[in-house]
């Protein structure tokens, strides 16, 4: 029985890990997300043979908790995938991501405890054992600072919240908090008893919540990414600590996969990850604009004319076409404009959005094949021989102040070369500064005009302009 126990959490790793991979390629993510589902369905299933719950003398209680668990879990989970819109679906990953670092906080929690219970008095590391207490300990640390940090990134993307601080010399006040967490961990280790085991997850939960709360709404892709490496960094620790190798596989392949893509985002963004942390992006008020200088607006008919009789488009569409749920109509534009002979690609910045890959499940959703989507690094040489770029709700990806003013938050940010556009047209809901707060001088450029208005009302006018020659 141990053995087919054994073979099958290693096969339902095997099929983690063929997901995780097929997940990198939006032609196989699907396909990718459908083994990686088999493999914790089936993870699930040989956890019900586990000698453990078998030979519990709570066996009939805990085995009616775990059913109860999954159908709570499971049902809820799969009425809110159906139901959820693509705009709302960074909030959802950040919530679901939390919840995972919640569940590791969790076993490391009763792990504790029955340390507590066994030895009252001695250290954790006095029942558990040292490399088990410590890989517990760092698991409940890690994944409850995941929950709160989660459930705060969820609050402020979904706009519930919108506090850039809570006290006064907040980044001092994180600090003491953390070294109040490491002075709790290491009592602990040494003496677990249920106070010591409760102020030092108090400590950790209000840890994530003092973190993540002054991190700036421009820099939620990476702290998303960042939460969900350590989410997998918790899982394989408690993994350990239950001898269970399918939380170990699973949880390293997340923790790793994770920590490379927000390494990635943040070179994407030509930060480093702490600099995310500490440099709040996106909390101040807006830079105002240098000069007299002034937006120059276009009307739908003579952008669709600019367009129609362009040689080649780009599009970049940013997190406001995702609210206006444009990217249907956005797809029936580029349509028409191929019939016309216009070669239309689109250019997707690594930060795009809310979340990672955002703007690619959108188009992907619509019907835009994959050959027509190009990463930052694979398009920028085509805007200088590019007649048109439309942008539709995005700002900071495109802002030049990223390599011209050293004084900008976003400067050494990478961005995308729309200002090397013959023409560039930008649909935007208003006048303001984008999600960073910071002024973008494209929009006062010679060569951009404005075309005012919702994300799909802008869409719609510029298909009825195009049909309309």
């Amino acid at each position: 029985m141990d053995f087919i126990i054994d073979a099958s959490y290693l096969a339902a790793a095997i099929l983690f890990i063929i997901g995780l991979k097929q997940m990198s390629s939006p032609v196989t993510a699907r396909r990718g997300i459908v083994w990686a589902g088999l493999g914790m369905l089936l993870a699930t299933l040989v956890t019900f043979g586990t000698p453990e719950l078998l030979e519990s003398e709570h066996f009939t209680v805990n085995l009616s908790l775990i059913i109860a668990g999954i159908a709570i879990g499971g049902g809820y989970a799969w009425v809110s995938g159906k139901r959820v819109a693509m705009t709302d679906m960074p909030q959802m990953i950040a919530m679901y991501n939390g919840m995972g670092g919640g569940a590791a906080a969790t076993i490391a929690a009763v792990e504790l405890l029955k340390a507590g219970e066994a030895n009252p008095g001695a250290g954790a590391a006095a029942y558990l054992g040292v490399d088990v207490a410590i890989l517990a300990i760092l698991g409940a640390v890690i994944g409850t600072i995941s929950f709160s940090g989660s459930i705060i990134a969820w609050a402020k993307l979904d706009g519930r919240l919108y506090l850039n601080k809570i006290v006064p010399g907040q980044h001092i006040v994180n600090a003491l908090l953390a070294i109040a967490t490491v002075v709790f961990a290491i009592l602990v280790y040494f003496s677990v008893d249920l106070t010591t085991i409760a102020i030092f997850f108090a400590l950790a939960l209000i840890l994530g919540i003092f973190i993540t709360v002054p991190v700036g709404g421009a820099d939620m892709p990476v702290i998303i990414s960042l939460f969900n490496a350590l989410t997998g960094l918790a899982v394989g620790f408690e993994g350990y600590v239950l001898g269970n190798a399918a939380m170990i596989i699973a949880g390293i392949v997340v923790g790793s996969a994770g920590s490379l893509l927000t390494h990635l985002m943040a070179v994407a963004m030509n930060r480093s990850v702490a600099n995310v942390f500490f440099a709040g992006v996106g909390t101040g008020p807006a830079a105002a604009a240098s000069g007299e200088q002034e937006m120059k607006e276009i009307q739908a008919q003579d952008a669709g004319i600019l367009m129609a009789f362009a040689d080649q488009a780009i599009i970049i569409p940013g997190y406001g076409m995702a609210v206006a749920q444009a990217q249907h109509k956005i797809w029936e534009l580029v349509q028409l404009l191929n019939e016309r002979g216009v070669k239309v690609k689109f250019a997707i910045h690594p930060v795009a959005g809310r979340m990672p890959g955002h703007m690619n499940v959108l188009l992907a959703e619509a019907g835009v094949p994959y050959d027509m989507i190009y990463d930052m690094e694979d398009i920028n040489a085509d805007f200088k021989n590019t007649t048109v770029t439309l942008i539709i709700g995005a700002n900071d990806v495109v802002n030049p102040s990223a390599k011209t003013d050293t004084s900008s938050p976003l400067y050494g940010m990478p961005i995308l070369d729309a200002m090397d556009t013959d023409n560039v047209i930008v649909v935007k809901r208003g006048r303001g500064a984008g999600f960073s707060g910071v002024e973008n001088p494209l929009f006062f450029a010679d060569n951009t005009k404005m075309l005012f208005g919702d994300g799909q009302k802008a869409a719609n006018e510029l298909i009825q302009a195009v049909k309309e020659l």
